[in-house]
């Protein structure tokens, strides 16, 4: 997903593959318009999180890159992440050289890497952390750039996106509909870089996405790029969280709800960033400003307290979502939260915000069929909210989401049993 880095690491060997990621924590991602100081970092990329031991991890930092001089504060995420990844690449070279590693792999903000990567004979892949409908538009991406005049959303009909369904113009994802702004040119350059690696690594899986996968491989305008080969390697999440005292009171609450019964939904979507345009200031955290409590109704937690519960920081999600008196998810659908929440095999609410996350749920609605979006509508009102939470949790429509995202489940859980197959399969065949 956009803004997505893989930040993943492992011990550091001789002749091994390794992967270069943006070195923002979900945290520093959220203070970025603070701090310019930033830097990458070099690892070995780590399969299935719960698979690998703790001990022995490290990490190779390159120098921090200072951007104070370049990165103004109207500056969007986008381009404040490829500035921050280009300046931070310069001195990756004499480090590939002394490494020798097998081969890298790169996320979608630092495509740079591809150049020295062919200078020295290196292949190069990239983990693309978003999900296949944002794989396929990002590769169709340069050609829409090359043949359509105008703006994208100001097209009559949807965008068509060979051997896939069309895609309307309002699901595209934010980075594309100012085709006048330098975010939107970082990103035409990022996903231009994509047919320049020996290989895409997709957190997805055949069952999830059959016909964008096989699109990908057979469709004559996806091997006119030419793409290279997608290694569909998910589901890859977090299984497992250390849990905090905060955090065990809300699975004890849970405990004492039925089976089913409890509709999860992130704290977000009680209001709208007021600055879609400028993710900076979404993703500060820290400040009363942005203190979640603060956009409740008086007495709101008090009063709901016998029928639900509100958690003022980050709720435990995979916990939560793993628990079986979890019946449903409101989700903004972003492709971590996503794959978390059909992992655990619990359909969801669709209430997208930002970047990728409406083409992310008109395919989680039409063709996955594990969700119920909410209609688009300025302001969002309580007879909407349950008319969507009683489709996905009660009667026949329900039944059907519900047993759809049960037979996810069961395929995501054996497509996991054989995802560090996958991946090591790569490096023998390829490398």
């Amino acid at each position: 997903m956009i803004g997505e880095s893989l930040t993943k690491h492992g011990t550091v060997t001789s002749r091994t593959s390794y992967s270069l990621s943006s070195s923002y924590s979900t945290t520093a991602s959220r203070q970025l318009h603070r701090h310019h100081h930033r830097g990458l970092r070099l690892s070995e990329p780590l399969l299935p999180v719960s698979r690998r031991p703790v001990a022995g991890l490290s990490i190779i930092d390159l120098p921090p890159a200072d951007v104070s001089g370049i990165i103004t504060d109207d500056m969007r995420l986008v381009t404040r992440l490829s500035i921050i990844a280009r300046e931070s690449l310069k001195p990756a070279k004499p480090i590939l050289l002394e490494l020798k590693p097998t081969s890298l792999i790169i996320d979608i903000f630092t495509t740079d890497a591809i150049d020295v990567c062919k200078e020295l004979s290196i292949p190069v892949y990239s983990f693309f952390t978003g999900s296949s409908v944002c794989l396929t538009f990002s590769l169709c991406l340069p050609t829409l750039d090359r043949e359509v005049e105008g703006e994208f959303v100001d097209l009559p009909a949807p965008v068509e996106i060979p051997g896939c369904q069309p895609m309307r113009t309002e699901d595209l994802i934010d980075q594309v509909k100012d085709r006048k702004n330098d975010e939107y040119n970082w990103f035409l350059f990022h996903v231009s870089r994509l047919p320049h690696t020996s290989g895409i690594i997709l957190n997805a899986w055949e069952d999830l996405d059959p016909e964008r996968l096989k699109a990908l491989k057979e469709d004559p305008f996806f091997k006119s790029i030419p793409t290279p080969p997608v290694f569909p390697v998910g589901p890859l999440i977090k299984d497992g969280e250390i849990l905090t005292e905060k955090d065990a009171e809300i699975l004890a609450w849970l405990d004492a709800q039925p089976c089913g019964s409890v509709l999860y939904r992130f704290i977000l979507v009680v209001r709208r960033p007021t600055d879609l345009s400028a993710y900076s200031t979404y993703f500060n955290v820290g400040t009363d400003e942005n203190d979640p409590s603060a956009y409740l109704p008086d007495g709101f937690p008090g009063r709901t307290r016998g029928v639900g519960l509100v958690a003022p920081t980050w709720a435990p999600q995979v916990a939560v979502l793993s628990h079986p008196s979890t019946g449903a998810f409101l989700s903004h659908c972003g492709w971590n939260s996503t794959l978390e929440s059909l992992v655990h095999g619990k359909p969801m609410i669709a209430w997208p915000l930002y970047a990728e996350q409406r083409m992310n749920a008109s395919m989680l609605v039409e063709e996955v069929r594990v969700a119920e979006k909410l209609r688009r509508e300025e302001v969002i009102g309580r007879e909407e909210i349950e008319r969507v939470v009683r489709a996905v949790m009660e009667g026949e429509h329900g039944n059907a989401v519900r047993r759809r995202a049960r037979e996810l489940k069961e395929s995501a859980h054996m497509a996991s049993q054989s995802s560090a197959g996958r991946i090591l399969d790569i490096w023998k065949s390829k490398n």
